[in-house]
């Protein structure tokens, strides 16, 4: 009978100005190990951070905060708050649901212009695409944060808008580099639907109007971690590439000592 190696408690700290964040450490990987804990963070985007949540921060020892939004981001929720000694290293990578047009339509459109652009499957075909599309096209994106990863930059924090989609599809990335099950893999990325995770939807009117349950339906793929987003993405690697094993290899130009390197440094 094979011995169970019990989970380590995750327990989440109070930040009052930063969603989504968590350790990923104690994910298992397919030859028993484990991500070390205090190592690989993830967390929506920092610019709301509380003195408080600044604090805490910088108590994790980090080396690199990695910052995948773009520059329509920032103009949206501001810059990272500053943590002092920490490297803030932002690579953008493509929002699952880019464009300007299309965020003031999310913000503002009425009832009948969200029906248009996000009903009947829409919203949901929409996410899943463009997971899809930022791992076929980020491969340089992604290389250069394990590649930072297996050399210098851990402590590290990855982070986003929401926490949910590019900085999920970069810590999955270095999940599969690091060897952890596939299923592990989503149970984490699913809890960014816990409701102390959940970005706040915006809406530009707080009128009832506004935030009516058919309207949040018809936003709610686009706020959702959803398992089929990540299958998508997982489903690219298996089709362009013929599974992870190519995927690194060829894909994010990892070589094998690179990973030994990764994983001697976050794995148990």
């Amino acid at each position: 009978m094979t011995q169970q190696i019990p989970q380590p408690p995750r327990t989440e700290p109070a930040l009052s100005g930063v969603r989504n964040f968590r350790d990923v450490g104690g994910l298992p990987t397919a030859d028993g190990r484990r991500v070390k804990s205090g190592l690989l963070f993830r967390s929506g985007h920092l610019a709301h951070a509380t003195e408080s949540d600044a604090e805490f921060l910088g108590s994790l020892g980090l080396h690199t905060v990695f910052d995948f939004r773009n520059g329509a981001d920032h103009a949206l929720e501001g810059a990272d708050v500053d943590l002092p000694g920490v490297l803030n290293v932002n690579i953008p990578l493509t929002d699952p649901a880019d464009g300007r047009e299309f965020w003031t339509m999310v913000r503002d459109g009425e009832l009948a212009q969200l029906h248009e652009i996000l009903g009947d499957g829409k919203a949901a075909a929409r996410m899943s695409h463009s997971y899809r599309a930022i791992i076929r096209t980020r491969t340089a994106e992604h290389s250069r944060v394990v590649h930072a990863l297996a050399e210098h930059s851990v402590p590290a924090l990855m982070h986003c808008a929401a926490g949910k989609d590019r900085a999920g599809l970069s810590i999955a990335v270095t999940l599969l580099a690091l060897g952890v099950e596939r299923d592990a893999i989503v149970t984490d990325y699913l809890e960014s639907n816990a409701a102390h995770n959940r970005y706040r939807v915006r809406r530009g009117s707080d009128a009832a109007d506004a935030r009516t349950p058919e309207v949040m339906a018809l936003l709610a793929p686009l706020f959702d971690a959803r398992a089929e987003y990540l299958s998508a993405a997982f489903e690219t690697i298996d089709e362009q590439w013929g599974g992870v094993e190519r995927y690194l290899g060829e894909g994010l130009g990892l070589a094998p000592e690179t990973l030994d390197r990764l994983r001697d440094r976050l794995l148990d």
